[in-house]
């Protein structure tokens, strides 16, 4: 599995943690996350839309999305303002005999699962994530016990007022289908000298078209979403072979080891030697 680039998010989590942000529409993330821990997001108002492993959903008020751990995803926000609550916490952190109530049991914590929440129970959602923000704050030896008590009765809730969505609804899912043409003919050639040209050809657009369309539609530019996947696969191989760091990057598709060294610790704040050399 893929370490997270993001410094914060390295250290394994040790308590549930919750918070509220507002973001405006064209806020993007700065680099896109993958957590060693879950990730519950809950939209209160406005509309939140999520690139992961190639595909798209967008995320309206009154939606849930579950993340689970080492999951790199990226978000951006597409209208107004959006108030969005986040908990993250560990799989260790949930009581078996809630898990039990869960539709699948344990299966359920293993992909991504969006749940939509009746209008007339988005107020009490809205308060409960209120509760957990609180009591992180208040972070008196108290803090944690009713934090770890609210994810409990959080998923009650949810089980007992949400509605699963099955698979990936076309009412959430994208319909931009060439750009995810382009995304999947990216993961499937991150190894070979693709140029701007062959990736807009799988889409059928001109570079120049699809270069902006894809970022207007992800946030990100064609060439950092090749980057990052080639990253993302090298960060995976420097952990699971002991093969040369040289030839990890040429079979990640860069032609230079010198540049690689300098991407990888770009993104991920360590050189690749020592990225493997972490416990």
């Amino acid at each position: 599995m893929v370490k997270n680039e993001a410094a914060a998010s390295q250290d394994p989590l040790e308590t549930v943690s919750a918070e509220t942000a507002v973001r405006s529409a064209g806020y993007v993330m700065p680099h896109p996350h993958c957590h060693t821990c879950f990730e519950l997001f809950y939209v209160e108002s406005g509309t939140c839309r999520f690139f992961i492993e190639n595909r798209l959903y967008d995320i309206h008020a009154g939606d849930f999305m579950l993340i689970p751990p080492e999951i790199f995803h990226y978000t951006r926000y597409l209208s107004g303002q959006c108030r969005r609550h986040v908990v993250h916490f560990r799989g260790t952190d949930l009581e078996d005999r809630v898990i039990g109530l869960l539709p699948g049991r344990e299966e359920f914590l293993t992909a991504i699962r969006i749940l939509q929440t009746p209008e007339e129970y988005r107020g009490q959602m809205s308060a409960h994530f209120t509760k957990m923000v609180n009591e992180k704050r208040l972070r008196d030896r108290r803090s944690q016990p009713m934090l770890h008590a609210l994810l409990q009765e959080l998923f009650l809730l949810c089980d007992r007022e949400c509605r699963l969505l099955n698979g990936i609804p076309e009412e959430i899912h994208t319909t931009d289908s060439q750009i995810l043409q382009a995304a999947r003919f990216i993961s499937e050639h991150y190894m070979e000298r693709v140029t701007a040209a062959d990736i807009a050809a799988a889409a059928g657009y001109s570079p120049n078209y699809l270069s902006r369309k894809f970022r207007s539609a992800v946030g990100i530019g064609v060439h950092e979403y090749l980057m990052f996947i080639r990253l993302q696969h090298a960060a995976c191989e420097l952990l699971t072979t002991d093969d040369r760091i040289t030839d990890v990057a040429f079979r990640c598709g860069f032609s230079d080891s010198n540049y690689f060294k300098d991407a990888f610790k770009k993104k991920y704040g360590v050189t690749p030697g020592a990225y493997r050399r972490k416990p």
